[in-house]
C-alpha cells in the first residue's frame, strides 16, 4: 500500500500583500526554494513512489514519480543545472511530499491519478478528459435493456465501447433498436404499463412489460445483440439470413420482412463505422501533432473489429516539451479511470515505453501492448490519425487568431491596457421573482470555458429589504447578489491574484442601472483594476444597435457588421442561455417539491397515501385532525404532525 510522507515543514505565509494592477507575488529567493528541498533530503526514502512539490499556499506546483525517491529529487537541489520551467518551480518551492510505493509502475498510476486531481502548473495536463460513454446491455432484470451510460460502471451489466462521442452511442442505439428491439424504459415504467407504448407501434420494442414476446424469445434477442456488439457481426447475420430463408419458404412472408428488416439495420451500423481494419479487433490508435507550441492528440477506437468515433485533446504543457513527451503524459492520465485495450499504436515511442505498459496492464489486469507500427495496415491507421490531428490543431490554431484579434478589438473597445486574459458576463433569470438565478459565463483567448461557468441561486429574496432583501423582480438586487458573492469569494481564495481567477472584464447584461449596482459592489469591497461595462438591448430588442455603458463614459453604440460586436453579442447570448437553463431546472425541480416534503414523520409512503385520500397538498392543508386520521398508514401521532404543520400547536 502506498505511504504518504510529509518531508519538509509548510512555512508560514508571510504577509505580502497582493501588488497593485494585479501583479504576482514575486517568487521565493532561489535559497529557500533550494532550502526545502534539501531539508526534505534528510529523511527521503530510496524506495519507489511519487513526490510532489508545493508552494506557501499549499498549491501543488509539480508531481513526478521515481525508482529511487531520494536520488531523484536530489537532481532538483541544484536549480542552475535545470530549464527555465524548473528552475521557476524550484524557487516557489516551499514544501516536498512524498508517497512511496511497492513498484515504479504503481507510482506511475499514482502520478497520474494526482496530476488529473491536482493539475500542477508546471505538469503535463489532460484538461478535457471527460468520461466516454458506453452501451451497456443491463443484466439485473428479467426482461434486460440496451442503454447509453456514462460514468462509473455501477450498475450491473456488459459495457461496450467507448464510443467517442454521444452521437456515435445515440446512432448505434438507434440501429440496434430496429436490429434488435429490445425494451429502453425504465424499471418504473416498465411495471407500471398496461398496455404497449408508442416504442413498440413504430417496431423499436416487442412489449415484453405485457407479455407480447415470450422470455424466450427475448432472451434470443439479447443474446443476438450481445454477439453482435462482442464481434460476432457476421455470425449474427448469416443466423438472421438462414431464419429469413426458413420464414419465407413455410410462406411466413411478415416474419422474412421483418427479420430482413433487421439485416438491414445491421448493415446500416456496420456501413457508419468510418476506416475499419480487419487486423485492429481492439485497439486505441493514439497520435500527436504539435504546431506553434501546441500539441493535439488523436484518439481512434476500435472495438470487436469496428471504428468507434475518434475524439481530438490538447494537453496543457510548456512550449519546450515535445511530443513524446506529452504523448507519454497523456497515456497515463488518459487511462487513470478506464482499461486500456489490449493494443495501443503510437505514433512515435515514448520514454519508460516498458514500464507503461506494466503499469496500464497492472490497472487492466491483462496484458497490454504499445506499439509504434512502422508497415502495413497498422501503419495506415497511425497516418490518418495523425493527419487528423494536424487538421484539428490547424482549426484549433485558426480559431485562436481570430479569437485573439477579437480580443484586441475588446481592448481597443473599453480602452484596457492590453487583451484581456478572461471575461466574465452576467445575466438573471427568473420569473416574477420566482425560482431566480444569477449565471456567470467565462471566455478567454480560446473561447468558451465552459468548465468555469457558475450559478447563482438568490437566497435574499425572503428576507425584509433593510435586512438585505431583494424585492421580488428586483434585477439590481440579483445582480449586486450575484457580484457581492462572487468577488468576495474571489478575494478570499486568490488574494494575490495568481491563480487566473480573477477577470481583466467584467461584462453586464443589462443597462445604466445594472452598471451602477455593479460598481457600488465594486466600491464596497475595494475592488481595483477589473474593468466593468453594460451591454443593453437595442430599440426593440434589435440585435445589432446593442448599447454600450461604461462608468464614467457616455453610452455608445457600435457599426452592425463590426466582429467584436458579434462577439460581445455571442456572449451576452450565451449567459442569457446558461441563465434561462439554470432558472428552468430549478423550477422543474420545485415543480416536483410539495408542502409535504417538509412535515417531519412523513415519507415517500405516508406522502402518497395522503394525496390518494386528499388528491392535493391544499386539501391535506384544509383537513381536520379526524380526517388526517382515517387514512391507512398515518396513525394518531402522525395525523397530529401533519395538523400542527399546517395549522399551529392548537
Amino acid at each position: 500500500m502506498p505511504t504518504t510522507k510529509a518531508s519538509s515543514p509548510l512555512p508560514p505565509a508571510a504577509a505580502d500583500p497582493a501588488a497593485p494592477g494585479g501583479a504576482t507575488r514575486e517568487p521565493l529567493p532561489m535559497g529557500e526554494g533550494v532550502a526545502a528541498i534539501r531539508d526534505s533530503l534528510n529523511t527521503m526514502p530510496s524506495s519507489p513512489g511519487v513526490y510532489r512539490m508545493a508552494n506557501r499556499r499549499g498549491e501543488a506546483l509539480y508531481v513526478g514519480k521515481a525508482r529511487n525517491l531520494k536520488k531523484r529529487v536530489t537532481s532538483y537541489a541544484n536549480p542552475t543545472r535545470q530549464v527555465n520551467r524548473i528552475a521557476r518551480m524550484i524557487h516557489e518551492t516551499a514544501t516536498v511530499e512524498i508517497v512511496t510505493t511497492h513498484t515504479e509502475a504503481e507510482a506511475l498510476l499514482l502520478e497520474a491519478n494526482m496530476i488529473k486531481r491536482l493539475k500542477p502548473r508546471y505538469n503535463i495536463v489532460l484538461r478535457d478528459d471527460k468520461s466516454h460513454p458506453y452501451i451497456l446491455l443491463t443484466r439485473d432484470h428479467d426482461w434486460p435493456q440496451l442503454l447509453k451510460h456514462r460514468g462509473a460502471r455501477a450498475r450491473g451489466g456488459e459495457y461496450f465501447g467507448p464510443f467517442a462521442s454521444a452521437g456515435a452511442v445515440n446512432r448505434t442505439l438507434n440501429a440496434l433498436q430496429r436490429a434488435f428491439p429490445l425494451r429502453t424504459c425504465s424499471d418504473g415504467v416498465f411495471r407500471a404499463r398496461t398496455r404497449p407504448c408508442l416504442q413498440y407501434q413504430i417496431k423499436r420494442c416487442t412489449a415484453p412489460c405485457v407479455n407480447y414476446i415470450s422470455a424466450q424469445d427475448y432472451d434470443v434477442m439479447v443474446r443476438e445483440s450481445r454477439d453482435f456488439l462482442s464481434g460476432k457481426s457476421l455470425q449474427v447475420q448469416r443466423q438472421l439470413a438462414a431464419r429469413m430463408q426458413q420464414a419465407s419458404d413455410s410462406q411466413e412472408f411478415e416474419t422474412a420482412a421483418v427479420l430482413r428488416d433487421r439485416i438491414r439495420a445491421l448493415t446500416q451500423i456496420q456501413s457508419h463505422q468510418g476506416i475499419n481494419v480487419r487486423s485492429v479487433d481492439e485497439a486505441d490508435v493514439i497520435a500527436a501533432h504539435q504546431q506553434a507550441g501546441q500539441t493535439c492528440i488523436q484518439v481512434f477506437y476500435f472495438r470487436d473489429g469496428r471504428n468507434y468515433g475518434n475524439r481530438a485533446h490538447y494537453p496543457s504543457h510548456h512550449r519546450d516539451q515535445d511530443a513524446a513527451a506529452v504523448l507519454g503524459a497523456f497515456l497515463g492520465q488518459f487511462y487513470d479511470g478506464r482499461a486500456a485495450p489490449r493494443l495501443v499504436l503510437l505514433s512515435q515511442r515514448i520514454d519508460g515505453q516498458t514500464l507503461v505498459e506494466q503499469a496500464l496492464g497492472l490497472r487492466a489486469e491483462r496484458r497490454v501492448r504499445l506499439i509504434c507500427p512502422r508497415r502495413g495496415d497498422k501503419r495506415r491507421l497511425i497516418e490518418h490519425a495523425r493527419v487528423n490531428a494536424r487538421e484539428a490543431l490547424e482549426r484549433r490554431l485558426a480559431e485562436s487568431a481570430s479569437q485573439r484579434r477579437l480580443m484586441d478589438g475588446i481592448a481597443r473597445m473599453f480602452a484596457l491596457d492590453g487583451p484581456p486574459r478572461r471575461i466574465e458576463v452576467y445575466d438573471n433569470s427568473h420569473i416574477a421573482g420566482s425560482q431566480a438565478v444569477g449565471a456567470m459565463i467565462v471566455a478567454d483567448a480560446e473561447g468558451m470555458v465552459k468548465n468555469a461557468y457558475r450559478k447563482f441561486n438568490i437566497k435574499n429574496t425572503d428576507k425584509p429589504r433593510e435586512d438585505g432583501g431583494i424585492v421580488a423582480g428586483d434585477d439590481y438586487g440579483m445582480m449586486r447578489e450575484v457580484l457581492t458573492r462572487r468577488f468576495s469569494r474571489l478575494q478570499k481564495d486568490d488574494p494575490d491574484r495568481d491563480r487566473g481567477q480573477w477577470p481583466d472584464l467584467v461584462l453586464i447584461d443589462g443597462g445604466a442601472g445594472h452598471l451602477s449596482a455593479v460598481a457600488q459592489v465594486f466600491a464596497d469591497l475595494g475592488v481595483i483594476d477589473v474593468a466593468l461595462a453594460a451591454i443593453a438591448k437595442g430599440p426593440e430588442r434589435d440585435a445589432g444597435r446593442e448599447k454600450f455603458h461604461l462608468p464614467g463614459r457616455a453610452p455608445f453604440t457600435l457599426a452592425p457588421n463590426d466582429p467584436v460586436l458579434y462577439f460581445l453579442q455571442r456572449l451576452r447570448d450565451e449567459a442569457h442561455r446558461f441563465a434561462i437553463g439554470s432558472h428552468r431546472a430549478r423550477r422543474s425541480k420545485a415543480i416536483g417539491r410539495s408542502e409535504l416534503d417538509s412535515v417531519a414523520g412523513v415519507g415517500p409512503k405516508r406522502k402518497r397515501a395522503l394525496l390518494h385520500r386528499f388528491g392535493s397538498a391544499r386539501a391535506v392543508a384544509q383537513a381536520g385532525l379526524a380526517d388526517l386520521e382515517t387514512v391507512d398508514g398515518i396513525n394518531k401521532t402522525v395525523a397530529r404532525l401533519v395538523y400542527d404543520h399546517f395549522h399551529g400547536e392548537p
